[in-house]
């Protein structure tokens, strides 16, 4: 809806909030291509909307863009939306009328949850990338150990096996 759309981007200051708003569409299938040019963190959008709707648009978001956060927000309260929202991996899921503050506070509240995934993908991939470089001083010991020391057949095979080490 034309007034909602403009309320969303026009009553919250936006860039005040540390938030860029990057668009808006009237439907889904206007809504997925900005979506995939401009790849948000966050998406809002309604359950019904002509051609695409809001359930449709979110899972063409959540199979191109997983780590898309989505809220979808509705003027009824039905049950199985709800449902199927959740089983798409939605978000949030906000009755309408929503007063901006509250729309803002749920996209704070999200803002909290991407940080600390990106913290976490930052821990991980540190994780990974000390677990490689401990697995190369393993082979590189290895190798040394085979040159300077006596080991028995079986150390061998056994040390290349779990360092997953093809000896042919």
């Amino acid at each position: 809806e034309f007034a909602i759309r403009e309320g969303i981007k026009n009553n919250i200051n936006w860039n005040e909030e540390g938030f860029e708003f990057v668009g808006d569409a009237s439907d889904g299938e206007l809504a997925f291509p900005l979506i995939q040019q401009s790849k948000p963190d966050i998406l809002i959008t309604d359950i019904k909307m002509p051609f695409t709707d809001g359930l449709e648009l979110s899972r063409l978001v959540k199979k191109e863009f997983p780590n898309i956060k989505i809220i979808i927000m509705s003027g009824d309260n039905d049950f199985s939306f709800a449902r199927e929202a959740i089983h798409i991996g939605v978000t949030a899921y906000i009755l309408k009328p929503v007063a901006s503050e509250k729309l803002l506070q749920e996209v704070k509240a999200i803002e909290g949850k991407i940080e600390e995934e990106k913290k976490q993908q930052k821990y991980l991939n540190q994780f990974k990338l000390e677990m490689l470089e401990n697995r190369n001083i393993a082979k590189n010991n290895f190798f040394n150990e085979l040159i300077f020391k006596e080991l028995t057949l079986s150390e061998i095979l056994e040390r290349a096996e779990k360092l997953e080490i093809s000896l042919i």
